[in-house]
């Protein structure tokens, strides 16, 4: 059996909450009645109100004083020792001589499978990619050395296990999707 208000009643407001309403707080402005606030009247009912700080401001203070010395370290003295290097400067590599440049690109155009840019730059003091820009291979070497290159890591990848094959795989699959 289901139970009735009576009529008076049934009416509930059911966004009201069950705890008694509080007041608002005012908090008292901090600038009326203050022992130290100055107040100067300006024209058209205007009222400038002046309180200084609490504490005395200190001598080093960034807003009293900018420019204060005790920001700006020591001045360096002209010709005074100098803190260390962070790290250390590169080896600067002797330049090559023009006979040099000759002599390597007469021995990459000779044999460009025996002198390699790494075995060049290792023999002649300086970076395979110097070697590079000097005396590339023919485009005919190149393609017989990257060929020679493909070979080697087609072994490699003859030697994987079943999991990195199928690993391999699936990202050069995922790859051609881009």
């Amino acid at each position: 059996m289901k139970y009735r208000l009576p009529t008076g009643l049934n009416s509930v407001n059911k966004n009201a909450s069950r705890l008694p309403e509080r007041s608002r707080v005012h908090a008292p402005d901090p600038l009326v009645n203050h022992p130290t606030a100055v107040y100067q009247n300006l024209e058209e009912d205007l009222t400038f109100i002046h309180r200084p700080p609490p504490t005395v401001p200190a001598p080093e203070s960034l807003t009293t004083s900018p420019a204060s010395p005790l920001l700006s370290g020591p001045p360096m003295p002209a010709g005074g020792p100098v803190p260390p290097p962070i790290r250390k400067d590169r080896e600067q590599r002797p330049l090559v001589s023009d006979e040099d440049i000759l002599e390597i690109r007469r021995l990459r155009l000779a044999d460009p499978f025996t002198w390699s840019r790494t075995r060049l730059a290792e023999k002649f003091n300086c970076t395979p990619g110097f070697i590079g820009r000097v005396a590339a291979a023919k485009p005919s070497a190149r393609k017989q050395i990257l060929a020679k290159r493909d070979e080697e890591h087609e072994t490699v990848r003859s030697q994987w296990g079943e999991n990195k094959t199928f690993v391999r795989e699936a990202r050069r699959k995922r790859k051609e999707l881009w």
